[in-house]
């Protein structure tokens, strides 16, 4: 059996999409895409068909209409992040099941009634954190899961990127605090998911500090805070998007009392360091698990869209939920919003909290 899938939204990411269902053909076939740009489903038939030679895609102006009109299993969606939550429900609602870009939503509200609503009608939800899947992660994962780290002390990830004044050109929502967030909620979002993942308790307060240094936007373009977690760890944090001239690295850093970690790259991809007080005994050690002739993706998304996108199908063949399913993907928005509140209210936020980024209206104003 395979299943009939279709993608909501054919912008920047969407690519990433086809080529994950492209990954997975012997398990899908792509029916489907919606957007108010037919250019831009143009080119994603032709990406998609030039790999599944003979595959018929249907094209549609209002995924309402896709959705009343054609028999889908489930959807992506990879449209303008404000309209993540909206469009989520009404799918789940329509009875399909949905993987939706980061951020899943831009308020705790929003995030908690997607993670409702896929209760509600039992079907799956995840979110497209597919840095989880690399290779370094996956091993550290291992690594982490069976205690090789001892206990963790503190963990930090960094996000040096460049988004530049043509990006933010793109669309004129790109920046906003209605529709989009800054680089935080953006570009920062994987890496802040990574470390609360690795760490064996959750966020209970953040320290934070964020700024609009350079680019012409509504929110952030720098941030950086301190996580305290319940178990006492902290974590660290620091993104920006002002990096001259060019994207620099995204890595991630654990130390523990029996090990030190490191993952770098250009989108956590590679190790750097290796240090595990038992990797002698197991017969990983640093020289055998760096490799020097490593490479970085072909860009920041990476290449963990096919392994997502395989986990998710097999969530829904064994009734499990997806790796990234909503309810743990929204820790991950929860952090980023109580970023933005600290930042806000000039003090350190507890969590759980109920904020959304709309509620940063006026914050950066000139």
């Amino acid at each position: 059996m395979k299943y009939k899938v279709a993608i909501i939204g054919c912008g920047r990411i969407s690519y990433k999409h086809v080529e994950g269902f492209i990954n997975n053909v012997e398990g899908v076939d792509l029916v489907a895409l919606c957007d108010p740009s037919v250019d831009k489903m143009d080119a994603r038939v032709e990406q998609y068909t030039n790999a599944v030679p003979g595959a018929t895609i249907k094209k549609f102006l209002s995924y309402k209409e896709m959705l009343s009109s054609m028999d889908l299993d489930f959807v992506t969606i990879a449209t303008e992040s404000g309209l993540h939550a909206g469009i989520t429900i009404d799918c789940l609602n329509a009875g399909v099941h949905v993987i939706v870009e980061k951020p899943m939503a831009l308020s705790t509200s929003d995030a908690e009634a997607m993670v409702k609503c896929a209760k509600d009608n039992n079907k799956k939800l995840a979110v497209c954190f597919q840095n989880r899947f690399n290779a370094p992660i996956v091993k550290t994962r291992e690594a982490f899961e069976s205690g090789r780290l001892g206990r963790l002390m503190h963990s930090s990830v960094q996000v040096r990127w460049n988004r530049n004044i043509d990006y933010y050109k793109q669309a004129d929502w790109r920046g906003t605090w209605d529709i989009d967030g800054g680089t935080l909620m953006n570009q920062c979002t994987h890496g802040i998911d990574l470390l609360q993942w690795m760490n064996e308790t959750d966020v209970v307060k953040v320290h934070a500090v964020t700024r609009r240094f350079q680019r012409p936007i509504e929110a952030e373009d720098f941030g950086c805070a301190i996580l305290e977690f319940a178990d006492g760890s902290v974590g660290m944090v620091e993104g920006t998007a002002n990096v001259y001239p060019k994207n620099l690295n995204e890595s991630l850093s654990l130390f523990g009392t029996d090990g030190t970690i490191v993952i770098g790259g250009l989108a956590v991809n590679k190790f750097e360091t290796w240090r595990l007080k038992d990797s002698d005994i197991v017969g990983d050690t640093e020289d055998k698990v760096i490799d020097p002739n490593a490479k970085d993706p072909d860009s920041v998304y990476g290449k963990g869209h096919g392994a997502l996108f395989a986990d998710f199908i097999d969530a829904i063949k064994n009734n499990r939920e997806p790796l990234t399913n909503g309810a743990e993907s929204k820790k991950a928005l929860e952090i980023i919003l109580a970023i933005y509140k600290s930042q806000k209210d000039g003090k350190p936020v507890e969590l759980p909290l109920d904020f959304s980024t709309s509620e940063m209206k006026g914050v950066f104003s000139e």
